[in-house]
């Protein structure tokens, strides 16, 4: 467990961020007013993402590797990380969607149908179950991609 200390750190501060990012999408109208830039704007996410990626491998580089580090050691301290914060996402998707912004699927729903989805599709793509699912797997699957390209910039031992 100590071995892996750093990336529990960082996925907390993962999960903090995220939740953070949810509050300041719904502060600025995203979720309800601004909901048509939603998509696009929640892509952003991928810069402060790749930041802590990036600083959660450099602290992993500095104190357990004691500052010489391979890019399998990052890539598999990435994919550690990638899991613990995949772990946490069912709860996170719960709190945002539940406390945050607890009728964002009902206009997102309402704005999809009046932009020429169905209602039947709609509601099949945008329900807590679906995002808890997808934000699991694309989760996983980009914190790895992450963890993979953070590794090669961090890298000092071939």
């Amino acid at each position: 467990m100590k071995n892996y200390s750093i990336e529990i750190k960082w996925a907390i501060r993962f999960t903090l961020l995220t939740l953070a990012w949810a509050i300041g999408e719904k502060v600025i109208g995203l979720h309800d007013v601004h909901i048509a830039y939603y998509g696009m704007c929640s892509m952003l996410f991928v810069f402060p993402a790749f930041l802590f990626y990036y600083l959660a491998l450099a602290e992993k580089k500095k104190y357990f590797y004691d500052n010489a580090i391979t890019w399998k050691q990052g890539f598999v301290s990435g994919i550690v990380l990638s899991f613990i914060i995949t772990l946490f996402i069912p709860a996170t998707q719960y709190i945002i969607y539940k406390s945050i912004t607890p009728h964002f699927f009902d206009n997102i729903i309402a704005y999809k149908v009046q932009h020429k989805m169905t209602l039947e599709n709609a509601k099949l793509y945008f329900n807590l179950k679906t995002y808890i699912i997808e934000g699991t797997f694309t989760g996983l699957s980009k914190g790895i991609i992450t963890g993979a390209i953070v590794s090669l910039l961090i890298r000092n031992k071939k």
